[in-house]
């Protein structure tokens, strides 16, 4: 169990629509580090053919314990580097050394720009 001051942490930012919808690169639930950031994602990745958008998103902090939960029950997440810099580090506090290291996956720009790590836990 991850104590309640951490748990408490902002990470980053994720969208969903007024339908409970969330807004996913694949099967992972995208988290941002800054709202502008999603904002932009959402812009870049909802567009339709005809330059409308398909659905308004809403955006909203999601906290390291809120991540911990979703991953525990079988959820996936896509980072962008600045929400798993902090991810990381709250890992860290607490021994939860599993996951990547970000020098490790953010070496190199994605060609569109939008460059996400994926988090699943094996076996949940």
């Amino acid at each position: 169990m991850v104590d309640a001051s951490i748990a408490h942490k902002v990470v980053g930012y994720f969208s969903h629509s007024p339908k409970g919808y969330v807004f996913c690169n694949g099967d992972a639930c995208i988290i941002a580090g800054t709202e502008s950031l999603m904002h932009s994602y959402i812009q870049a990745m909802l567009i339709c053919d005809d330059g409308t958008k398909k659905e308004k998103s809403m955006v909203r902090k999601t906290k390291f314990g809120e991540i911990l939960t979703g991953l525990a029950r079988g959820g996936s997440y896509a980072f962008d580097k600045e929400a798993y810099l902090r991810f990381s580090s709250f890992s860290k506090k607490y021994e939860l050394d599993n996951f990547p290291e970000p020098e490790d996956f953010f070496s190199k720009q994605s060609p569109t720009g939008l460059h996400f790590i994926r988090i699943q836990l094996s076996g949940a």
